[in-house]
């Protein structure tokens, strides 16, 4: 009867263990599928992956469903699109002393992702203070008024000096502009006064002109009136009749003392 029951919780004991040994089965189970789960990635269109094997740089990879050795393997996305950069506003001395704040705006765009992440900590940070710099080498040796005047050429030398450093990068800087250019009160109220005294010489100009063009016709038609005979008195009545139309008007009629005189002796 003893060796009956021992044999009993012998097999009791082995279930429990096999129940045991299952449970853990399926725990391992369950955390090898966590962990090849986690090694999926899915990467955009507008998107390239920079895969790193224990720390190495291995492969980039393309947009779709990609798969990495959990543990082993890293990766980092890269967005491929055209990224816009506000440069923060700053004070420029030009060549000739004169304060100018400036801001621009910058368009770029990464064309190899594995340089843009193995040789540069930030590279949106680092394009923007880049061209930060290189406006401030371009407006500080050019005149205020190549400056308020040449704002697309000075922003393409910008760019040419920007896409110049950034190219080892693997980052393409597609253009640069000059958002907004701020001058001192000073100048400001200076540029007004001289383009009032512009505007001014103009309209002396255009009166002068017009003046010339007056005289030059009133010369042609006193010649002309002059060839006729009677035309002169046609149109010195016909100035007569056009002012007696207004009743406001009074028309003082001139008439030289030599003919006074002359009537006097006819007397």
């Amino acid at each position: 009867m003893c060796k009956y029951l021992n044999n009993k919780e012998a097999k009791k004991t082995q279930l429990v263990k096999r129940g045991e040994n299952m449970v853990l089965i399926e725990v391992i189970i369950f955390v090898l599928v966590l962990v090849l789960l986690s090694g999926i990635r899915v990467i955009y269109e507008y998107e390239r992956g920079v895969v790193f094997t224990l720390g190495k740089f291995s492969s980039t990879k393309g947009p779709g469903l990609r798969f990495l050795v959990p543990i082993f393997q890293t990766m980092t996305k890269v967005d491929m699109r055209v990224i816009t950069a506000d440069a923060p506003r700053q004070e420029v001395i030009t060549k000739d002393n004169i304060p100018v704040l400036a801001n621009s705006v910058v368009y770029f765009k990464v064309v190899k992702p594995e340089d843009a992440i193995i040789k540069i900590e930030d590279y949106s940070y680092a394009v923007k203070q880049l061209t930060q710099a290189a406006m401030r080498d371009i407006i500080g040796n050019r005149e205020l008024d190549f400056v308020l005047g040449e704002r697309e050429k000075i922003a393409q030398d910008i760019r040419l000096i920007v896409d110049k450093e950034t190219d080892k990068w693997g980052i393409n800087i597609e253009a640069i502009k000059l958002q907004e250019m701020e001058l001192p009160a000073e100048m400001k109220r200076a540029f007004a006064k001289q383009a009032e005294a512009e505007r001014a010489r103009r309209a002396a100009i255009i009166l002068s002109e017009g003046e010339l063009s007056a005289s030059q016709n009133l010369k042609k038609a006193a010649e002309n009136l002059s060839k006729g005979k009677g035309a002169l008195h046609l149109r010195t009545l016909q100035t007569i009749r056009e002012i007696a139309s207004d009743p406001s008007e009074k028309i003082n009629w001139i008439i030289p003392t030599e003919i006074l005189e002359l009537f006097k002796k006819t007397k």
